[in-house]
């Protein structure tokens, strides 16, 4: 009897475990831990020294809960199409592991938690991250995705927000340089998520949605790659055109923007098996990196400027 009993509080551990992963996984949260780096890094460039820690923590959590809410709206949407798709099939609600309902309201809580702690901040910031969750989760999710082939470069401004999202957390006003962060990551949007669709072009496809790939066919979408890796590498320089940024800044986004180009080449005129996807993984570290490179060169000339 104890046996069992002991093998039934395994069983329900189990279950509990992997309910619990299947609500982590509808946040998206790989996803969302890449926006919370660009907020970040929004964050302390918009003061010359270091941003005060509890607007850092209670701004990135309220960006955080606010993302994953859009995450967790944009599983409950593309619910149906998830399940034709063999990248999205095994998600959870496409699965039917979690009830459409539950999952809901567990995004409606995660948008209002985030929205509650944004206003502590700043009633800015709060509406600002509101609209990119609806920009995303709605406007793209429902509309733009199925409407035009362009769906991710409009789209985009959404995914685009949070370096802004970060600043005015910590300012509470609107910056021409908090721009230029978010115009670097509107740039590097539809080369990243082209690379993917390329690489899933089959799954779009049988899911009736009109990615650039299915609409127009892939060498005009390797084209397009191309050209938004040049048009990156332009957008890349403006923060050391302004003064946002310095040498350290210009040397590594160029050795970045210039590596995202060779990938783009290859895809364009020496394409192999693997490489659209090979693209896609170089375009999350080439974004990652991009950010880490803004924040060591603002430290670094915050540390010179100090010596003077």
């Amino acid at each position: 009897m104890d046996k069992l009993q002991g093998i039934d509080r395994i069983n329900t551990a189990i279950v509990t475990t992997a309910v619990w992963r299947d609500y982590l996984t509808m946040t998206k949260p790989k996803v969302v831990a890449m926006l919370l780096l660009t907020a970040l890094v929004g964050m302390c460039l918009a003061v010359p020294t270091v941003p005060a820690a509890h607007v850092v923590i209670i701004g990135l959590a309220g960006i955080g809960l606010q993302s994953a809410a859009a995450a967790v709206f944009n599983h409950v949407l593309d619910r149906r199409f998830d399940a034709q798709m063999t990248r999205t099939y095994h998600r959870p609600l496409a699965k039917g592991r979690i009830a459409t309902s539950k999952a809901v309201l567990f995004a409606c809580v995660l948008m209002v938690s985030g929205f509650i702690l944004l206003w502590q901040l700043n009633p800015l910031t709060a509406w600002l991250t509101m609209a990119s969750l609806v920009g995303y989760a709605v406007v793209y999710t429902v509309w733009l995705k199925h409407a035009t082939p362009q769906n991710i470069v409009i789209g985009g401004l959404a995914g685009a927000a949070p370096p802004l999202l970060g600043w005015t957390a910590v300012t509470g006003s609107l910056d021409p340089h908090a721009l230029l962060l978010v115009m670097l990551v509107f740039a590097w949007t539809p080369p990243h998520f082209w690379a993917l669709a390329i690489h899933r072009r089959d799954d779009y496809a049988k899911a009736g949605i009109p990615m650039l790939p299915v609409t127009h066919g892939i060498e005009y979408t390797k084209t397009m790659v191309l050209f938004y890796t040049f048009l990156l590498l332009a957008v890349g320089g403006l923060p050391w055109l302004t003064g946002m940024s310095g040498g350290i800044y210009l040397i590594g986004s160029s050795v970045l923007n210039l590596g995202f180009i060779g990938y783009a080449i290859k895809l364009k005129f020496f394409d192999t098996t693997g490489h659209a996807w090979a693209t896609f993984k170089y375009s999350i570290w080439h974004l990652l990196a991009l950010f880490v490179v803004l924040l060591v060169d603002h430290w670094w000339l915050t540390w010179v400027l100090a010596q003077y």
